[in-house]
């Protein structure tokens, strides 16, 4: 994954950093607040001017990271991930609470959980969804392991605001997991 710094705000992102901000800044509970601050995210996806073109751009190698905003305190920060088609991450879980948010195309998501056993917890598969232009969902540690693909034929672009300052942290995962067996 690259990241990159965004040459400019759109008004339209800039108003969306001053709303998650009155969130977030209230403290609440980190899965309260991932539901309220996707309820802020939801009108904003697929808008002409959320995004720069430069902060839609992908990567031919992998799906390409865009930090659009990181609260000075470290409580928030929003990207944007473009994907091309076939584009994946790795099974993983996060440091923090997150929304992801669909502003173009579609992403398919695995969830896993991890099963307990006479021998070391193993990973196993959950729920498929898929979520397209518009869709918005959250989740907080633990219980937040996944996989996401872009599962259609164009470029996606998703808006993920997460709990953790990414721009210093330099990635959102906390912990990769090898595949299921089952």
């Amino acid at each position: 994954m690259t990241t990159t710094t965004p040459a400019r705000t759109t008004a339209r992102m800039a108003a969306l950093v001053r709303e998650i901000r009155t969130v977030v800044d209230r403290g609440l509970a980190p899965d309260l607040t991932a539901y309220l601050v996707g309820e802020l995210l939801a009108p904003h996806l697929g808008s002409d001017d959320l995004l720069t073109e430069a902060q839609q751009e992908g990567d031919p190698e992998r799906y390409r990271q865009h930090i659009l905003h990181a609260e000075s305190d470290g409580s928030f920060s929003v990207v944007a991930l473009v994907w091309l088609p076939g584009q994946e991450t790795c099974i993983h879980d996060h440091v923090s609470w997150c929304v992801a948010g669909v502003h173009q195309g579609q992403e398919s998501e695995r969830r896993y959980r991890l099963a307990p056993g006479a021998g070391p917890a193993r990973l196993v598969a959950t729920e498929d969804v898929v979520n397209g232009q518009g869709e918005v969902c959250g989740f907080a540690p633990p219980g937040d392991i996944h996989k996401v693909r872009n599962s259609c034929a164009d470029k996606a672009i998703s808006v993920h605001i997460y709990g953790a300052d990414v721009s210093r942290l330099g990635t959102s995962i906390r912990r990769t997991y090898t595949p299921p067996v089952d």
